[in-house]
């Protein structure tokens, strides 16, 4: 049998141009993607090693905890390699912007503005838009209270609970005893004189707390493709090839000169090669990572990068940096740290990811407890401070990254912290 031994070659570059899906693929997809390619062939297969065998590379429960720690000293970069988020909450609630709740555009607008108003949790974050009045947007949100998921839309707990008690289609008394509990929660051993008090307590044990909380974030573990290890006092850059999938050959007993056979492990080969120039691709952003960025693995700040200039410095071409960095980690002393966000972000090429985010965390840091500063107020400091153009879907994206509670929430531990 042969393995992969192959070394990689340059007369291949027109071969890894056909198999650019193999470059972008994380570890944990190669197999999936390496398999199409041999589907045919009858004298190669794609073998992966069991996983569990292997030391893990995700974080431990004890490192999630240190890293929630230190994110609120700003050492808050790779926080967001912790945690996938489910998508589909904007889509959903986008998809019933429409008659009959809705029936006009003016409304139908409106609509679409509280939706970008609402947190990761499902409430709403109240902003000011100009070219409505507070009675319109209310009367409009108040709407939501018949979307999906229930209680969407809602401004805290309370109202969500009262969102979702419309949609049970309670009996009247029973509505009234769980509409008192949903309004009194904090005080709810005070309720126990009202008419069907434990029914209508086990009603409102049913229902969501956040409202969107089936789609918020949960834990993933996470296989680096780069290892930076500094525990020497010097730097080591390897690539975690022990997760690489193998690409197994067996023509025992064949005649390998036959053109049949030939041919296919030719293209088996071919695949081989094509898995050595993404180990060497990998190797060589890893190098120039470590050139550019070498204070950031002792503890140093993140030094804004654009990926043309580490292209031309490879003599590869932007786009194919681009699919060599998406959806790869990178695992250092400082954790698990998303390949991307050592680069700028479409926003502006000048203005990196992290670089934002440390001005997020910082200004999170300072804020007025007694007024925590609301998303909106954040995007126009940014706006102020960098001089570019983002909206703000994408504040809530980079304060999640970082760990941080919205406005709200934030208000509440602060009054929690103070005792008051």
């Amino acid at each position: 049998m042969l393995k992969q031994t192959q070394a990689p070659k340059n007369k291949l570059s027109h071969t890894l141009r056909s198999w650019l899906p193999i470059l972008s693929s994380s570890v944990e997809e190669l197999k999936e993607t390496l398999e199409p390619f041999l589907a045919d062939n009858p004298f190669a297969s794609v073998q992966q090693r069991n996983l569990s065998e292997l030391p893990s590379a995700a974080p431990s429960k004890k490192d999630k905890n240190f890293f929630k720690e230190i994110s609120k000293n700003s050492v808050t970069d790779n926080i967001e390699s912790f945690s996938v988020a489910k998508i589909g909450l904007y889509d959903k609630l986008m998809g019933q912007i429409d008659k009959p709740l809705f029936p006009t555009e003016k409304s139908q607008k409106i609509a679409m503005k509280i939706i970008e108003c609402i947190n990761e949790e499902g409430y709403y974050e109240p902003e000011v838009f100009d070219e409505f009045s507070e009675a319109e947007i209310e009367s409009v949100r108040k709407r939501f209270a018949y979307l999906e998921p229930a209680g969407i839309g809602a401004k805290d707990y309370k109202e969500s609970f009262l969102f979702q008690l419309e949609e049970l289609n309670l009996d009247e008394k029973l509505f009234e005893s769980a509409k008192k509990l949903a309004l009194n929660f904090e005080n709810l051993s005070q309720m126990r004189k009202i008419p069907l008090y434990n029914e209508a307590l086990a009603v409102i044990k049913r229902l969501k707390n956040p409202p969107a909380i089936e789609y918020m974030s949960e834990a993933a573990a996470i296989i680096p493709d780069i290892v930076i290890d500094t525990s020497s006092g010097g730097i080591e850059v390897r690539i975690n090839d022990d997760f690489y999938p193998e690409i197994v050959i067996d023509v025992e007993g064949l005649d390998e000169k036959e053109s049949f056979v030939a041919s296919r492990v030719k293209e088996a080969k071919d695949l081989i090669d094509a898995l050595d120039m993404r180990k060497a691709t990998l190797r060589k952003i890893a190098l120039m990572l470590v050139e550019y960025q070498y204070d950031y693995f002792f503890g140093g700040d993140i030094k804004p990068m654009r990926l043309k200039d580490i292209a031309e410095d490879l003599g590869r071409n932007p786009s194919t940096i681009s699919r060599g960095i998406s959806n790869k980690y990178l695992e250092c002393s400082r954790g698990l740290v998303p390949i991307k966000s050592f680069f700028s972000a479409a926003i502006d090429e000048d203005v990196s990811n992290k670089a934002i985010k440390d001005f997020v965390a910082n200004l999170v840091r300072n804020e007025n407890p007694a007024k925590p500063l609301s998303d909106l107020k954040i995007l126009e400091f940014i706006k102020k401070e960098f001089n570019v153009e983002v909206v703000r879907r994408t504040i809530t994206k980079y304060r999640l990254a970082l760990n941080i509670g919205s406005s709200s929430e934030r208000k509440k531990t602060y009054l929690l912290q103070s005792g008051k």
